[in-house]
């Protein structure tokens, strides 16, 4: 009898988290475990108005082998984009033709850009691979987290548009 009693409790408890995970999918909220923004709950705002620099997004990566070596290497995680790819949060700090210079640091069109040295080897001590510059092509962004280990575009490059999601705004959050 107590068996049963705690496997419907067990399952009860099972269905409301499923239930709430569901919900939150389909209302636009994303849980972000990653260091790159602040931890918790966040909304994705559907985006009325074109891109801007400055703007805060949810993007999907697009599925390329770029892209699933970097989740082979923990860069990444699993989620529902394209690809099996989870939606990262970045800064857009770059349009299409905007020029975008790569040294120890980058600069946006002569313009350097704070927190964004250039590592080049990860956590781990594996060589990291950086984009190299150039101009954002038409129906691009560029991405940036101000998180120094961020895997952003500054390793990637530029990524389509396309998986723009919208918005990302804070619901419950804190920073480590």
């Amino acid at each position: 009898m107590r068996c049963r009693r705690i496997g419907l409790i067990l399952l009860g408890a099972g269905s409301v988290i499923v239930g709430g995970a569901a919900v939150a999918q389909i209302g636009g909220y994303r849980l972000n475990l990653t260091p790159s923004e602040s931890l918790g709950l966040w909304r994705i705002n559907a985006l009325h108005r074109p891109v801007a620099v400055g703007d805060l997004v949810f993007i999907c990566p697009p599925p390329t082998a770029l892209f699933e070596s970097a989740r082979r290497r923990g860069y990444l995680r699993a989620g529902l984009c394209s690809g099996g790819f989870a939606p990262l949060i970045k800064t857009i700090v770059a349009l299409p033709g905007q020029h975008v210079e790569v040294g120890r640091d980058l600069a946006i069109d002569g313009h350097p850009l704070a927190s964004s040295s250039i590592r080049t080897t990860d956590a781990e001590g594996r060589p990291l691979d950086h984009y190299r510059g150039g101009v954002v092509p038409s129906g691009y962004l560029f991405l940036h987290s101000a998180f120094a280990s961020s895997y952003d575009s500054r390793y990637f490059g530029p990524v389509p548009d396309t998986g723009l999601l919208g918005l990302a705004r804070p619901v419950f959050t804190f920073d480590p």
